[in-house]
């Protein structure tokens, strides 16, 4: 996995005021009481309260994001005191992953994968594929040239489309290279001499990159720091329920047909 090096570390700073998190936050039907102390010191601190769930205990769960991230609060009983972190039982089973699912993550992929698609985008496939799939892809990323040759049977037999959202995190040249690509009078067929070519280099970067490719490029950084992501490739797919996945990094096993489908 590709970390994004380049993005920056945000501090926990306030991004609205208490009170406008508590409106939000406890409009819940589950829940019409008042935040504990520690959960409104953790919105504060710049953490987006989503709402609360059960928890055993004695504990009150509240999901949460920070930086797109979801995470779980654990109240004690007394209301004076919280964690943050992953609660287990007895087994080791995870019993924060699923109201985190719930409350965060699923409607934080749902709302991703709206505003990917109103970015700027390059289609890998055919136009009517019934599977598509976002990615966010650097030119100098190893993980993503490696998941396009991992996807070249789905996409030739026309199941999988792959809509890839260019970035320009990882190198000094990966802007100008990116929106190489994104500028080209065919952007379909520059990616795909990138990828073909990427142990060579891959595209030679344009002489005169028109500011409105480079644009795009610095658009779509924005969206990924914007959404949390910390990793290329980011992919985005729709599972079998109909619910949207999120994967960071190459996907390994299993992943590759949970992301693809049925290998053709």
């Amino acid at each position: 996995m590709t970390r994004n090096l380049r993005l920056p570390i945000i501090g926990m700073i306030a991004a609205v005021a208490i009170g406008a998190y508590a409106l939000v936050a406890w409009s819940a039907p589950e829940d019409k009481t008042d935040p504990p102390a520690p959960v409104v010191a953790m919105a504060d601190r710049g953490l987006e309260i989503l709402g609360p769930f059960d928890a055993p205990g004695g504990l009150r769960g509240y999901a949460a994001t920070f930086q797109g991230r979801p995470m779980a609060i654990y109240v004690t009983e007394d209301g004076q005191h919280a964690v943050l972190g992953t609660l287990v039982d007895e087994n080791g089973n995870n019993l924060t992953a699923e109201p985190l699912e719930r409350i965060a993550s699923g409607p934080q992929n749902e709302k991703a994968w709206e505003q990917l698609g109103k970015a700027t985008w390059i289609r890998d496939g055919k136009a009517d594929a019934p599977r598509i799939v976002y990615e966010i892809t650097d030119p100098n990323c190893p993980y993503c040239n490696q998941f396009w040759q991992t996807a070249r049977p789905w996409v030739e037999a026309g199941e999988v489309q792959i809509r890839h959202v260019m970035v320009g995190i990882l190198k000094a040249d990966s802007v100008p290279k990116a929106a190489t690509i994104v500028g080209a009078d065919d952007p379909e067929a520059a990616l795909e001499r990138q990828e073909r070519n990427y142990a060579s280099g891959g595209i030679d970067i344009a002489e005169d990159i028109p500011d409105a490719a480079r644009d795009k490029i610095l658009d779509n950084n924005s969206l990924m720091e914007a959404l949390g992501y910390f990793a290329t490739p980011t992919i985005l797919y729709r599972k079998a329920n109909g619910d949207i996945g999120l994967k960071q990094g190459m996907p390994r096993g299993d992943d590759v047909e949970k992301i693809l489908g049925p290998k053709p």
